[in-house]
């Protein structure tokens, strides 16, 4: 599977831009600023609907215009697939595979694998555990269309429960077998999801394992750790249990939706007590990780972003990632990089074919 072309209309900071792809590698060079990260967030965009660095999707809307148009060229399984999405402002996203809107957004996820490394990955280090949590789904989904299903029943109903402890709060009631119908839907959509989650993580963190050790030569001991509540209990004992703190929080404070990744070396946060270049490792290892499983999985090497890394790194770890690009571990590459002479240096050493795009 790859990439043939893209072309984007209104996108961040592009009127109008055409581009034809390599099957192999292809390098966005130029300064900082010039929109070498916003080609890469619209390929992005193709295989997740959304963006990889900006959540508010209308901002992805070129200053002064209405809309923005992102078209892409795919051979998937010698078959031509044409993925379009749009947004115009004050209307919903829109995202079409070959002429045909999707229904549902999730019904899309999956269908492109891709797997991005970028600086914006340190979020998984310092931010809170919605995003260790999303990173964990986003792996899953991307495999299995009926987690994806459950995980967005299991929050929908987590939003009405939580709107009706507010009720019950505002208005000075307690009516115990409507929570207790809640209660029971989130049991039958939570238990799933742990199971799930945990199974991800037995077949994962080995592969994540093998990848740190081959990037920083099996000098560090690193560790993730699954937290979750559902380990102790099962979620219908704990919604019970917790019926007082919820009702005086008025959120539902037990659940998956509370599960983290704890990231450790040597059994300690890496976020307190790893140098930037062991997170670094960190993160990259887990992004190489995502990419194996995912390939393992689908059976399709997914299409893999490098944002910027190769100014994160020393020649050491930028000589094991050529090293896997050699051994054909890698389909379609896209990289960005602000020295072109750097960028054409490593990619000639992979003795695979490129295009260089000079912004």
């Amino acid at each position: 599977m790859y990439l043939k072309a893209i072309s984007l209309y209104n996108y961040k900071n592009f009127s109008e831009a055409n581009f034809d792809f390599d099957t192999k590698i292809n390098c966005f060079v130029g300064k900082n600023g010039i929109g070498k990260t916003n080609i890469l967030d619209a390929i992005y965009h193709l295989s997740y609907g959304k963006s990889y660095f900006n959540p508010l999707a209308v901002q992805n809307i070129k200053h002064g215009e209405e809309f923005f148009v992102i078209e892409g060229s795919f051979e998937k399984s010698e078959r031509n697939e044409q993925i379009i999405c749009s947004l115009k402002r004050n209307h919903k996203k829109i995202l079409k595979r070959n002429g045909k809107p999707y229904e549902k957004f999730s019904d899309h996820i999956g269908f492109i694998p891709l797997v991005i490394i970028s600086p914006a990955d340190s979020d998984l280090i310092v931010d809170g555990s919605e995003t260790r949590r999303k990173f964990i789904d986003s792996v899953i989904s991307q495999l299995d269309a009926n987690y994806l299903h459950e995980l967005i029943l299991y929050q929908k109903i987590i939003l009405q429960r939580n709107a009706l402890l507010k009720y019950f709060a505002l208005n000075h009631v307690f009516e115990n077998d409507t929570l207790s119908i809640y209660n029971e839907q989130l049991n039958a959509l939570g238990q799933p999801i742990f199971e799930k989650r945990k199974q991800f993580l037995e077949d994962f963190i080995p592969i994540f394992n093998k990848h740190h050790q081959a990037i920083t030569g099996s000098e560090e001991s690193v560790q993730l750790v699954y937290e979750s509540q559902l380990f102790d209990k099962d979620l219908l004992t704990l919604l019970q249990e917790n019926i007082n703190k919820d009702r005086a929080l008025h959120y539902t404070s037990v659940g998956v939706h509370k599960d983290d990744l704890s990231f450790e070396i040597d059994h300690y946060p890496i976020k307190k007590f790893g140098s930037q270049g062991q997170q670094k490792s960190f993160l990259i290892a887990l992004k190489l990780a995502q990419f194996e499983f995912v390939k393992k999985q689908s059976g399709v090497k997914p299409i893999l972003l490098f944002d910027d890394i190769f100014d994160k790194l020393d020649e050491t770890r930028v000589e094991k990632i050529i090293e896997m690009v050699n051994d054909d571990v890698f389909g379609q590459l896209f990289i960005s990089d602000t020295h072109p002479e750097r960028t054409e240096n490593i990619v000639k050493s992979t003795l695979q074919s490129y295009k260089i795009f000079n912004l």
